[in-house]
């Protein structure tokens, strides 16, 4: 945490303002988040005593475990974001490594066992209900609170027009997927407009 907010320090002499938003990542109580919220916020604290420059400390959790998703409403108390990890929810929630997945998925898939792959496209009907569930109990505790999601599901155009549904703020993604993504996100938007509308043009 040091290390960040010294950094930010540096890169002000040449005239860059940045804005770092640390994101605490595989919570499961909000005991745990808020101890590692209150040290983030006490290191920021001393960079700022020891270099006179003022900081913004923006602090939010990644929401990687089912758990977490249960108690989004606790965690919304001390987190100013929710970044949904699904690459990491999809495995925790099927109880799929993904470092064998790939050896059975394609078969689960064939056999429709499985509509998609859940790592590339997410599983709306389970996974997805989480991040749902996450979101809404989040900003029913924190109105201001920032949504989105990191990760391959990211970039994912079925994926994104789902995290639309859920009022998700940003999608991130690997950079090759970024152009798809891009496009994926203005088209649902378009679709989410044509919707509230009705259904007309």
């Amino acid at each position: 945490m040091r290390a960040i907010y010294e950094a930010v320090f540096a890169v002000k002499n040449d005239g860059i303002d940045a804005k770092p938003e640390v994101m605490i990542p595989l919570v499961g109580t909000i005991r745990e988040l808020q101890i590692t919220c209150d040290m983030v916020r006490r290191v920021a604290g001393d960079v700022m005593k020891e270099t006179g420059v003022d900081i913004p400390v923006i602090v939010g959790t990644m929401i990687e475990l089912p758990r977490a998703a249960l108690i989004a409403d606790k965690l919304a108390e001390v987190a100013e974001f929710f970044s949904f990890g699904t690459n990491d929810l999809t495995q925790m929630t099927f109880g799929y490594s993904r470092d064998d997945a790939g050896t059975f998925l394609p078969e689960y898939v064939d056999k429709k066992i499985l509509s998609k792959d859940p790592f590339e496209s997410i599983d709306q009907e389970g996974v997805g209900q989480l991040v749902k569930l996450g979101a809404e109990r989040g900003r029913g505790k924190n109105a201001k609170l920032k949504v989105g999601v990191c990760g391959e599901h990211g970039g994912d155009p079925d994926s994104i027009r789902f995290f639309r549904t859920c009022a998700f703020d940003y999608v991130s993604c690997s950079p090759y997927r970024v152009p798809v993504a891009r496009l994926a996100a203005a088209q649902a938007a378009l679709e989410f407009k044509h919707y509230e509308r009705g259904g007309k043009d």
